[in-house]
């Protein structure tokens, strides 16, 4: 008997640095699991703004502060999950290995339906700002169809197995940070410092502060921004020395995200009130980046340019005449941009819906056909097929109703808090279960119960993630039935399978079973 036969099943996840025949190459640096990482939570940005703003109206920037609060735990969590378990599942791999199959495959169906719902969103807000260009894609029916056909153009080139560039990605990445900090340094400078006072008022004017129910759901859509965690977790199996690189990208990612969405919402309620940040139809919901590059450079008139220096305004006057050469490319710079970047989030969210059917595949959680590969492509191309579908029905009560942004929202949240809450759980059951495991990154603070030491991190995120979710499901029907809906619908796959499974193996004669014959 060959050697390989000996190896024990557990070997596949204890034994890192040489995986049992993974079929995933590892290539990816820290600047490229950060970058694919960072595409995601920086294109949120670009849409969840607006969608946050329509909830929490002048709490906008209070709230994404607390929403980053929680996306320290969450990074943090995975941070150790990814390190210890670097493989293409996620949440999903935490959770089979912190507890069992079925628990795994809720993390993951749950994860899936984030993953769909993300990318409905971002292909959804492509059009706005797109609309700079063609001012009619501004209109549910146009806009809501070029989303529909992004989705289809994606699907097709993920069959076929057209592959996104990796430099390319750290390259519209890099852009889009300097993009951000020159908005963020325009709008202080422009609208913040001269009139301090636009701040306050727009946080805390009369009709700008929301609902204690609102500031709460505003909460958990921001979420909705901080969904780069799944994606670095995803990409484990393709790393190079994933057991250091993975907490480095989730270090690097966690002090862009504070300091960039702090900087962009504080910016944005400068520039506007926070009633046309969150319009879905007059204002800048789908496009806010966009109307926050509008308001700084209608800061200053073009007639306080042509005036000349004032003594009051001096700075900003010889700033603004500096800048006029390319008042008009930032509009410009921006709407590419974005679309760029939303473009590229739509399919990060498209390749890991694969990376995690085949992943929860090849652990009986799914049957088999959804990681069967096309003959010529070589790509999983019935789950590429099938949630694409999904996430373009998704889409369809935009082609009458832009107010359903909102649930589009909310549905993700559903999907997204979950995961999250079971991945912190599975950090602790790890630590409970299998204390011994190797940890190359290992969380500090620790609470010592039962001789265990449990990260305090994960106590208090798994203790926020659930909280929300909660809350959530009380307080948001369509999120509520939509989300058990697609839970039951995935449980009911799952069990059947299993059924079925069990019962062809019990069928299947001894003989017949060709295992370890080679």
């Amino acid at each position: 008997m060959a050697n390989h036969d000996l190896r024990k099943p557990g070997d596949t996840f204890y034994a890192p640095k040489r995986p049992l025949r993974s079929p995933l190459r590892r290539v990816l640096s820290t600047s490229g699991l950060f970058s694919s990482g960072y595409g995601d939570v920086g294109s949120s940005i670009y849409y969840g703004l607006g969608l946050i703003a329509l909830v929490a109206l002048g709490a906008t920037p209070i709230v994404l502060g607390i929403a980053g609060i929680i996306y320290v735990f969450n990074a943090l969590s995975y941070a150790e999950g990814g390190a210890m378990l670097p493989e293409a599942g996620g949440s999903a791999s935490f959770a089979r290995h912190g507890f069992n199959n079925l628990i795994g495959f809720i993390a993951g169906w749950a994860l899936m339906l984030s993953y769909i719902v993300t990318m409905a969103i971002s292909a959804y807000t492509i059009p706005p700002y797109l609309a700079y260009f063609w001012p009619v894609l501004k209109e549910p029916l146009p806009g809501t169809a070029l989303s529909m056909g992004i989705i289809f153009f994606l699907m097709v080139m993920n069959v076929i197995g057209i592959k996104e560039s990796s430099r390319m990605n750290i390259l519209f990445i890099v852009i889009d940070i300097l993009t951000q900090l020159t908005m963020i340094a325009l709008g202080i400078f422009l609208i913040l410092l001269p009139n301090p006072g636009v701040l306050i008022e727009h946080m805390f004017g009369a009709g700008n502060w929301p609902s204690t129910n609102n500031f709460i759901y505003g909460i958990a859509i921001a979420a909705l921004c901080f969904t780069g965690v799944e994606t670095v977790s995803q990409l484990g199996e393709e790393t190079r020395k994933p057991e250091k690189r993975i907490p480095r990208a989730y270090i690097m990612m966690i002090i862009a995200v504070l300091v960039l969405f702090a900087g962009i919402s504080i910016v944005a309620l400068s520039a506007m009130t926070p009633q046309m940040l969150g319009d879905p139809v007059n204002g800048w919901a789908r496009d806010p980046v966009a109307g926050i590059a509008d308001g700084i450079f209608n800061a200053i008139s073009p007639q306080d340019i042509a005036s000349g220096i004032t003594t009051e305004r001096g700075p900003q006057i010889l700033l603004m005449a500096l800048l006029t050469s390319f008042r008009s490319l930032l509009p410009v710079l921006v709407s590419l941009l974005a679309a760029s970047i939303l473009l590229t989030a739509t399919n990060a969210g498209l390749m890991g819906i694969s990376r995690l059917t085949y992943n929860l595949s090849s652990h009986d959680q799914l049957p088999s056909a959804f990681k069967r590969v096309h003959h010529k492509f070589r790509t999983p191309y019935i789950a590429i097929i099938l949630f694409c579908c999904i996430s373009i029905i998704l889409l369809v009560p935009g082609l009458f109703a832009p107010s359903f942004f909102s649930d589009l929202g909310a549905l993700y949240v559903f999907g997204s808090l979950l995961c999250f809450a079971l991945a912190h759980a599975s950090i602790l059951g790890l630590r409970i279960r299998k204390p011994d495991m190797p940890r190359p990154f290992k969380l500090k603070l620790n609470i010592r119960i039962r001789g265990k030491d449990l990260p305090l991190t994960a106590i208090l995120g798994l203790a926020a993630t659930l909280t929300i979710w909660i809350i959530i499901l009380i307080t948001q029907p369509f999120s509520r039935w939509a989300g058990f809906a697609w839970m039951g619908i995935g449980l009911i796959i799952y069990f059947t399978y299993r059924f079925l499974k069990r019962k062809l193996n019990v069928e299947t004669p001894p003989g017949d079973n060709n295992i370890g014959s080679r």
